[in-house]
């Protein structure tokens, strides 16, 4: 029973840690645009917040290298176009760089995933390097095509509400609504995952009760 202890919270700690470093940066973009700027002047508010976005990133990066011995392909991606887009945005004054960011992380990703189904390849088995443990390659391929089509999707809501909702709405929607709706994506493509092996880490005795 100690070994299951001892093999189990890792895991959980890992998936942990890793949700703060992915959504951290982004939380703390929220904040300093919020509260960090006192008045009413978005520009300055959204700069500051890129600059701490920017600064959040790296820290990321160092904390997953250093904590977990690896950064992640996603992490990689977020942190290289935070940089760059959060100069842009400081250098001309501009949010919309930085809202333009999401678009092409999405659209980044599902052209890597789409390109491996086209050779029959499940990429996302790759970015997330295995972490679902016992599912089957068929299992990884139609993974890979839910989410090559959620990001495509989500690329598409990225640029609507940039064009036509404020930053700070932008913003708001970004941090809660994306999150929840990614959460939700995600739980739904479960029962297909369990039909095509994955374990959840239940073991015999609980597999039977829920038969």
């Amino acid at each position: 029973m100690s070994d299951d202890v001892v093999n189990v919270e890792p895991k959980k700690e890992h998936k942990g840690l890793s949700f703060a470093l992915d959504f951290g940066p982004l939380l703390v973009f929220f904040l300093t645009y919020k509260f960090a700027v006192p008045g009413d002047n978005p520009v300055l508010s959204a700069i500051y917040g890129t600059a701490a976005f920017m600064v959040a990133i790296v820290i990321a990066v160092i904390v997953s290298k250093w904590k977990l011995g690896k950064i992640s392909p996603m992490l990689w991606l977020s942190a290289v176009l935070v940089i760059g887009f959060g100069a842009l945005t400081i250098y001309f004054n501009d949010p919309r760089f930085i809202q333009i960011k999401p678009t092409i992380i999405y659209l980044g990703f599902a052209v890597i995933l789409g390109v491996g189904l086209l050779r029959g390849k499940a990429m996302l088995k790759y970015l997330l390097e295995a972490a679902y443990e016992g599912l089957s390659d068929e299992g990884w391929l139609k993974l890979s095509r839910n989410w090559a089509i959620f990001f495509v999707a989500m690329a598409v809501l990225n640029e609507a509400m940039r064009l036509f909702l404020t930053f700070d709405l932008w913003l708001t929607l970004k941090v809660w609504g994306i999150t929840i709706l990614s959460f939700v994506f995600a739980i739904a493509n479960v029962p297909m995952l369990m039909r095509h092996g994955l374990d959840l880490g239940q073991d015999d005795e609980e597999a039977e009760e829920t038969k």
